[in-house]
């Protein structure tokens, strides 16, 4: 297969980590004699700095001619520590998502055997912890009318029925090809947006007749995700509470450096790690790579190439079962590597499969 991926590497860790998930992307496509193509396109702050649009026309249209985009991280604590900024990295973020089309992000959440015991959480309770998160990504309160002045403030939460069917529907969809078991997150107790998410949802149930599917105000489910983490297959919910929730999903694997995400919808689809930037880090060879590099599986699943994206996955696991590791989830005692030498273990692994 010939791919062409826009690369969009972005601030802080972002370049770090990019480097280790293509040099992995390289090493699988030799191993399957596939051929890929990059264009590397800016980004965030960089973009900001360089031209003063955090996604500039040039970078979209690289991204729409593109069959996928790899994407890393935004953000700089310039614009984080100065409320009065015009313009910031995550604008251009949002803009990504809105001029893509980019409406679904699927974030799975799972857990390592090995690392169990680097979750704040009970190992009895994360264990087997198995879930996607499907969170609606270009509506809600991020993208609705927004004011502020000295004294007062508001974010509107606008969803239409289109874009609450479409999102939905990726939801029940996942359900069938997992545990048909969907829990839709609201909080229609107290707001217009979620009652209609709701009644929308009792709608189209029957549609789906062998998907079991509950439904859960998100602060009951935030609860849940911590207290029974295995209780949840597939969860969908709108834009902010997905925000919050899959965050919230990172205490249960045990680090952010460990969770990759897709984002699909009109246009080029896209792969990113959950986490940040981090900018304290950047340069210093101490981000894990991890999420990027599952962020590739991810990639190669997309487009039906499961055998390539199941080898990404063994490599990962055999990295950490081998203690290759970065220092937040290295065990006590353990050898220290950083990012380069990660994603170089990683690499060897695959090359000699």
């Amino acid at each position: 297969m010939k791919l062409s991926i826009a690369v969009l590497s972005g601030d802080g860790i972002g370049p770090e980590i990019m480097q280790q998930g293509v040099a992995v992307m390289d090493a699988i496509a030799k191993k399957f004699n596939h051929q890929v193509t990059y264009r590397e396109a800016i980004c965030g702050a960089q973009a900001i700095d360089l031209v003063g649009d955090p996604f500039p026309e040039e970078t979209f249209n690289t991204c729409l001619e593109a069959d996928a985009v790899l994407f890393a991280a935004v953000g700089d604590p310039r614009f984080d520590n100065d409320p009065t900024a015009k313009v910031r990295p995550e604008n251009g973020l949002l803009a990504m998502r809105k001029k893509l089309g980019l409406y679904a992000n699927i974030r799975p959440v799972q857990t390592f055997d090995c690392l169990l015991h680097k979750s704040p959480l009970k190992t009895e309770l994360v264990r087997g912890a198995d879930f996607v998160c499907i969170r609606e990504l270009t509506g809600g309160m991020y993208f609705g009318e927004k004011y502020q002045d000295n004294d007062r403030a508001y974010d509107t939460n606008l969803y239409t029925r289109p874009e609450v069917e479409r999102i939905l529907k990726v939801g029940f969809e996942y359900a069938m090809k997992r545990k048909k078991h969907l829990t839709v997150v609201d909080k229609a107790n107290v707001l217009a947006s979620s009652r209609l998410w709701r009644q929308i949802a009792k709608e189209m149930e029957p549609a789906w007749p062998e998907v079991n599917v509950d439904y859960m105000f998100v602060d009951n489910a935030s609860m849940r995700m911590i207290a029974e983490p295995t209780f949840f297959d597939v969860i969908v919910t709108e834009n902010t509470f997905g925000d919050i929730l899959t965050d919230e999903g990172s205490c249960i694997s045990g680090s952010m450096g460990l969770l990759p995400s897709a984002s699909t919808g009109v246009f080029t689809p896209l792969f990113e790690p959950v986490h940040g930037s981090w900018p304290q880090a950047a340069g210093k060879n101490l981000a894990n790579p991890l999420a990027q590099i599952l962020s590739v599986a991810m990639l190669f699943e997309h487009f039906g190439l499961n055998e390539e994206g199941a080898l990404v996955r063994k490599a990962v696991d055999a990295s950490l079962d081998a203690n290759v590791r970065t220092p937040e989830i290295q065990v006590e005692g353990g050898a220290m590597y950083g990012t380069r030498e990660v994603g170089q273990w990683i690499v060897d692994w695959i090359n000699k499969q």
